[in-house]
């Protein structure tokens, strides 16, 4: 009795393992048909089904579900990832159809970013990453395309992956100038490339290693919880990555930028000073060091910095701005202090000194823009209306009308 079961659980089996067969054939012969809506319904019906076939029939199958619901790259995202699903489970067998995905993805997401549809670049850029975990580059775009989209959660997720895959994106390129076109083309290999060179088509070969991409990486991410608001984060992220590059100014600026948000004006003064030592001639540095003296009213500091900025750049107008503007501070105080005086002889005579004081402060304050004016072509409004709003407060009168008649011939 009990050997008539076995027999007729084995008949079962047999049976249930053939129709498996039967069905997989079906799906195979409507994708080499291009029916692609029958092959995806057949697909979804065996998906059920799949534990029960024996390893030989999994990867028919598994190739076939993916050629499915990949369509010849006609499916939607949904369908491509579920092609990629299946092809991933494929061995030996799936890697040609892994390399037509691959191709085509490639092809669809140099488009896509192209045209600057950087959240559909994105997201084909980490499909091939699926595809191929091998080629990180593909990681690395994909998160280089959801900065382009401003989607930064999830070029965060790119970049902290890259970063704990210790990714540099190093390469060693083997390239030789083609005699042709004149210009310089790169080849596989070095073996390669000497095929060419002997073959008389090029000349010059050279073998370039391509710049690491890490303190980059480390930057970015730095950069994304700056704009999300996680200060301890990012200042842990600029941390890690000067320690990759210390040299990098740009990083010590982020860094500064972040104690200044944080209200320590003391750190972000301090910081920028250390990078004014990287680079002595970076004008940006020397504005931001004379904006903050400006703000902690140590005039004499803040007019160096300034004119240095001038000296650098000489068209950088908020500097000259502001370099006038830190003599009418000084000469408005000494107002305060003429106001407070009283009627007495000594008192009338300190008056005169100050006003006198007053005036040649504010003199400077206009020669100064005077100055920007001789220098500079072009000169915005900005500078023009201060100027004029000097000479009015000197009393100057014909030289306050000559400068509006600039401003209203802009």
């Amino acid at each position: 009795m009990k050997k008539q079961v076995i027999i007729a659980l084995a008949l079962v089996v047999s049976v249930f393992t053939f129709a498996q067969k039967k069905e997989v054939k079906a799906l195979e012969k409507a994708v080499k048909k291009d029916n692609f809506a029958e092959a995806k319904t057949i697909a979804t019906q065996l998906d059920s089904q799949v534990s029960a076939m024996d390893d030989n029939l999994k990867e028919d199958y598994y190739l076939a579900a993916a050629k499915a619901y990949y369509a010849n790259g006609t499916s939607t995202n949904a369908d491509t990832n579920k092609a990629i699903e299946n092809i991933l489970k494929v061995g030996a067998e799936g890697a040609e159809f892994k390399r037509i995905i691959e191709n085509d993805l490639l092809t669809k997401a140099n488009n896509f970013y192209s045209s600057k549809k950087f959240n559909k670049a994105a997201e084909t850029f980490n499909m091939m990453y699926q595809v191929n975990p091998e080629a990180q580059d593909y990681l690395y775009y994909t998160a280089v395309s959801y900065i382009g989209a401003q989607n930064f959660d999830k070029a965060l997720e790119s970049y902290l992956e890259l970063d704990k895959l210790g990714y540099t994106g190093e390469k060693t390129m083997f390239v030789a100038t083609n005699k042709e076109t004149g210009q310089v083309d790169s080849f596989n290999s070095k073996s390669e490339r000497d095929i060419y060179v002997k073959s008389g088509t090029h000349t010059d070969p050279e073998t370039q290693n391509t710049e690491s991409r890490a303190s980059e990486i480390t930057k970015n991410i730095a950069l994304i919880y700056i704009n999300k608001g996680e200060k301890d984060k990012a200042l842990a992220a600029i941390e890690k990555a000067k320690q990759a590059n210390p040299d990098d100014v740009n990083l010590l600026i982020n860094e500064a930028n972040i104690y200044f948000e944080m209200g320590d004006e003391k750190k972000f003064q301090s910081i920028l000073q250390e990078a004014i030592q990287k680079e002595p001639n970076n004008a940006d540095l020397h504005y931001n060091v004379g904006v903050i003296y400006m703000n902690n009213k140590e005039i004499e500091k803040a007019r160096q910095s300034f004119e240095k900025v001038l000296s650098l750049k000489p068209a950088n107008a908020d500097a000259a701005l502001n370099l006038s503007t830190s003599y009418l501070e000084e000469g408005n105080a000494l107002v305060e202090q003429m106001n407070s005086l009283g009627n007495s002889r000594a008192d009338d005579l300190k008056y005169e000194e100050l006003k006198k004081k007053k005036s040649s402060l504010f003199d400077q304050a206009a020669q100064t823009l005077v100055d920007f004016k001789n220098n500079n072509t072009s000169v915005p409004t900005s500078v023009l209306q201060q100027l004029k709003n000097i000479y009015n407060a000197l009393g100057e009168v014909e030289k306050a009308k000559a400068i509006n008649a600039e401003i209203e011939g802009k």
